[in-house]
C-alpha cells in the first residue's frame, strides 16, 4: 500500500516499510515442523538463509533427511508466511551442506525434552564421526536405564526407545 502525502502543493510518494532480512528470518523462522509441531524451522536449523536478490528475497531451506515428505508443507508455509509479510519471494532448497543434527538450536533439543522425545546428544566433529552416548536418557521420568526397540520411528528421523525404569517408551530424535 503506498500512501500520498501533500507537502506545499507537491505530492510525497511513501513507500510502506519493507522488512529486513532479519524480520523476514524471524517470521519464517517461526514455520512450524508438521512432524514435531513443537519445533520451528529455525529450531530444528532447517531455515538457512534469507537474502535479497533484486525485488526478490529467496529463503534457503535444507531438509533433515533428502526426500524428507514434511518439506513439501514447510516450503508451502513459507511461502505463505512471506506473502502475509507482503514481500515478494521464493523458497529455495539446499540439499549440500547436508543437515546435521549439530544444526538445531539448544531450545530445540529442551522443547523435544519437554515434548517427550528424547533430543539428539552427539556432535559432530568437522569431517569426522558423530560422538554418541552409549545410554539415552528418558525425557518421561530421566533414567537413563533406556533400551532402543526399533532404530526406525514414527519418522525417519526418529527411532524408537523404552525406559526401563518407568517402562514408557519414547522417541529418540537420531543422530546425524
Amino acid at each position: 500500500m503506498v500512501t500520498r502525502h501533500s507537502v506545499a502543493s507537491e505530492e510525497v510518494r511513501v513507500l510502506p516499510h519493507e522488512p529486513s532480512d532479519a524480520s523476514i528470518w524471524d517470521a519464517v523462522g517461526e514455520v512450524a515442523d508438521p512432524e514435531v509441531p513443537v519445533l520451528t524451522i529455525a529450531d530444528l536449523g532447517v531455515l538457512r538463509g534469507v537474502r535479497h536478490e533484486g525485488d526478490e528475497v529467496v529463503v534457503t531451506i535444507t531438509p533433515t533427511y533428502s526426500g524428507c515428505p514434511a518439506m513439501d508443507l514447510i516450503r508451502h508455509e513459507v511461502e505463505l508466511t512471506l506473502r502475509s509479510l507482503h514481500v515478494d519471494g521464493r523458497v529455495e532448497t539446499v540439499l549440500s551442506p547436508a543437515w546435521t543434527t549439530d544444526w538445531m538450536s539448544e531450545a530445540g533439543k529442551a522443547k523435544l525434552t519437554e515434548y517427550g522425545i528424547a533430543p539428539p546428544t552427539g556432535t559432530r566433529a568437522v569431517g569426522g564421526p558423530v560422538s554418541v552416548s552409549l545410554t539415552i536418557r528418558c525425557p518421561l521420568c530421566g533414567s537413563p536405564d533406556t533400551a532402543e526397540l526399533s532404530r526406525f520411528g514414527s519418522t525417519s528421523c526418529k527411532s524408537l526407545w523404552r525406559c526401563n525404569s518407568c517402562r514408557e517408551p519414547f522417541d529418540h530424535f537420531k543422530d546425524l
